[in-house]
């Protein structure tokens, strides 16, 4: 991080803009909405500026800049066209502990002027660091189409409603009130309107309901990796979640997407050794949406497909307690799209089956004849420790040995790798990487020579 984005409080502050063109009145703009008290120092001035000294808005010090203007100053803007003399304001500035912007030198600047979208009291902020100011304002306009003009009422509505929210007894419940109050629809088209008696009586209506709060669980699909598969809902459910319980399969990226203030709590299991029992995180779904809490249950892929997501619904139901689903990307589509490898094609494969290496009892699929007909597509989850028996049983039942698998590790990660080669290669390929890991088997791996767009596969010799 190389800028720490901070609100400074400058009304009635004093600040420094050292030059007086163009770029001087837009800072000074900026400095006067917030109500800062500004000296323009600079022997020439943009009509604007002078038209703002007139009025008694700002200060006007018409010279050459000399150090001792910046005492008692709490920031000061380099907005001149002469390096040297910007470079003399940020060693000033820097040596009396002032914040100092060096207009279009970041590498003069101990603060930074953001884009900013403003719906006082509610601010956004963009900052590249000064890297990239054009992509800044092209953010800024983006977001500035997607929040509407009326949430600057709202926050100062929910300023008003401060003390009144804090007689609710119960913490959890006042945090819901909050969000349901942000996503009252009736009262954002209220505010709009400026219907503010209507407004009001909706937010009477609103304190007046019961305030208890009721636990939930929600099941929610992370996908394959790449934190940009996860849905919107999904998103949505992060953003709101009072607890989050997650597997070892949901990447840090899509992690960090967590509300900052949710308990996070890890229950990740892999083949082979689980950190917390089956049993065990049922009962802590139960317990954590007992308490009243709006609990994620945070499933890497789908949690519809080999995800165990089915049996921890079960235990919800028979308990009462309410739940709801968002479905994920799964595994076998994520890694083969970004493999480059189409699960189904007319020239190759009118059928997909998804096979679990191991089921309760940590058997592998027996139905080997009809995993073994030919013109489909075999996606293995889990399949790693016993791709040996997978390559024997297949090709004992008929498919050929040089029939093209795929191997993806960490698939759609940045650190994905692709390792490709034969059926009867299968065991020796397993070696190669790593647990997470799916196997795809069927002429449709060979497709992955044209259509490889996210990076290229790491395919065998002789392949």
């Amino acid at each position: 991080m190389d800028f720490l984005p901070l609100f400074c409080q400058l009304q009635h502050k004093p600040v420094l803009i050292v030059g007086g063109g163009e770029v001087a009145v837009r800072k000074a703009r900026l400095l006067l909405d917030a109500k800062a008290r500004v000296t323009i120092n600079a022997p020439h001035l943009e009509h604007q500026l002078m038209s703002w000294a007139e009025q008694g808005l700002l200060t006007v010090c018409a010279a050459d800049f000399h150090p001792e203007l910046l005492d008692g100053k709490w920031l000061v803007i380099a907005a001149t066209d002469n390096p040297e003399v910007n470079h003399q304001i940020f060693s000033e500035a820097s040596l009396r502990q002032t914040f100092c912007n060096v207009v279009d030198s970041p590498a003069h600047c101990s603060a930074i002027m953001p884009a900013i979208i403003d719906r006082s009291p509610l601010m956004v902020a963009i900052s590249s660091a000064g890297a990239a100011p054009v992509l800044s304002r092209q953010l800024r306009e983006k977001i500035e189409a997607m929040l509407p003009q009326h949430l600057g009422q709202l926050a100062t509505l929910a300023g008003r409603l401060r003390e009144r929210v804090k007689l609710i007894p119960d913490k959890l419940a006042r945090r819901h009130f909050w969000e349901r109050l942000f996503r009252h629809e009736r009262l954002a088209r209220q505010l709009a309107r400026g219907q503010q008696q209507a407004a009001e009586e909706s937010i009477n209506a609103l304190l007046n309901e019961p305030q208890q709060s009721k636990g939930c669980v929600t099941l929610v699909g992370a996908g394959p990796g790449d934190a940009g598969l996860l849905t919107l809902n999904g998103l949505q459910q992060l953003q709101q979640a009072d607890v989050v319980v997650y597997d070892r399969l949901v990447s840090d990226d899509v992690l960090s997407l967590i509300r900052r203030d949710a308990e996070q709590i890890f229950v990740g299991k892999e083949a082979g050794r689980h950190c917390v029992p089956q049993q065990a995180i049922n009962q802590l779904l139960l317990d954590q949406a007992r308490q009243g809490k709006q609990v994620v249950r945070l499933k890497g892929g789908d949690p519809f497909i080999f995800g165990r997501g089915g049996e921890e619904l079960e235990t919800l139901a028979e308990a009462g307690i309410p739940f709801s689903v968002v479905p994920g990307i799964t595994a076998a589509s994520g890694c083969a799209a970004y493999s480059g490898i189409p699960l189904t094609h007319r020239d190759h494969a009118q059928r997909v089956q998804f096979i679990t290496g191991h089921d309760k009892e940590g058997n592998i699929a027996q139905e080997w004849s009809a995993l073994a007909a030919p013109r489909q597509t075999l996606v293995f989850y889990m399949g790693l420790a016993h791709a040996g028996r997978i390559q024997d049983e297949l090709q004992t039942h008929g498919l050929p040995g040089h029939t093209p698998v795929a191997l993806v590790e960490q698939g759609t990660h940045l650190q994905q790798r692709v390792v490709r080669g034969e059926l009867q290669q299968l065991a020796q390929l397993a070696t190669q990487v790593g647990s997470p890991s799916l196997i795809i088997i069927g002429s449709v791996v060979t497709l992955a020579d044209k259509l490889d767009w996210y990076g290229e596969a790491n395919t065998l010799a002789g392949m």
